[in-house]
């Protein structure tokens, strides 16, 4: 009976201070950056530079930079939630072989970039990117957003609130709480999360050409969670089911050919 009382009062106390704790640590749970800023030739990419642009919160951000050729757009891209662009340097060598523009954008945070991540700090982030290019006489029709991962939630509300001429999505989901739901079921999570992500909320107000990428055993965000933001989406759309693809299909070239292609069909040589 003594021990059931104890018991009983301390497991309460547990829960307790693994609740606090998680809400306190919680964007080390959710972002795992790397504070490596080489320079683009340091990984071996070649036509590219680096340059840094200043958010309208006083933070300074790397962007790295290769120019398009013939009439291909440029790609503008937001990676997912750990690692540094300088991991994604195939990702840019792969778009310059096929003549596409790119811009890597280093979150805050992450690689050279200055500041603390936050939601927040992330839609402004990629904000800034977008003007630094619209001020390079890159018109917005020609700027094409692509996101992987967490990166997903950046580029559509990006999208949402200014005119693109694309958007490709890789593993996207509908809300980053609905996947932290799922990985913390015994937590509340949707009333501590602070960076919530909520993509579906703001999937409805993108109207540019819309492809989703999404991997059927993705079992970091489930496929279904990639269904059903393609369900919220306007058209045009376009929905790829990675057949017995995980996670790991973000960081392959076939899986990046699949967005070259759908590019190519919107904007021919």
């Amino acid at each position: 009976m003594i021990l059931l009382k104890i018991v009983s009062l301390f497991l309460p106390l547990l829960y307790g201070t693994i609740l606090s704790a998680t809400f306190l640590m919680q964007r080390q749970l959710q972002y795992f950056p790397s504070r490596a800023d080489p320079l683009p030739a340091a990984v071996g990419l070649t036509g590219v530079t680096r340059h840094t642009v200043a958010t309208p919160d006083g933070e300074t951000l790397v962007l790295w930079v290769a120019s398009a050729t013939g009439n291909r757009p440029t790609v503008l891209y937001f990676q997912g939630n750990a690692g540094s662009i300088a991991d994604r340097a195939d990702r840019l060598a792969f778009y310059q072989a096929e003549g596409y523009g790119a811009a890597f954008l280093s979150y805050r945070g992450y690689g050279g970039s200055t500041g603390t991540i936050t939601e927040a700090g992330l839609i402004t982030d990629a904000r800034t990117a977008y003007d630094w290019l619209i001020a390079q006489g890159i018109p917005a029709s020609r700027i094409v957003v692509v996101g992987e991962s967490l990166g997903t939630g950046v580029a559509v509300q990006l999208a949402a609130r200014h005119p693109v001429g694309a958007v490709i999505l890789e593993a996207p989901y509908t809300a980053a709480v609905d996947v932290a739901a799922l990985i913390y079921p015994w937590l509340p999570v949707r009333l501590l999360m602070k960076d919530q992500f909520r993509s579906s909320a703001h999937i409805g107000k993108v109207t540019a050409p819309l492809l989703i990428l999404h991997g059927t055993d993705d079992t970091v965000i489930p496929f279904t969670l990639g269904q059903r933001l393609f369900a919220a989406a306007n058209q045009p759309k376009t929905f790829v089911p990675l057949d017995g693809k995980g996670h790991e299909a973000l960081y392959k070239p076939a899986t990046w050919a699949l967005g070259t292609a759908f590019l190519a069909r919107l904007f021919p040589r």
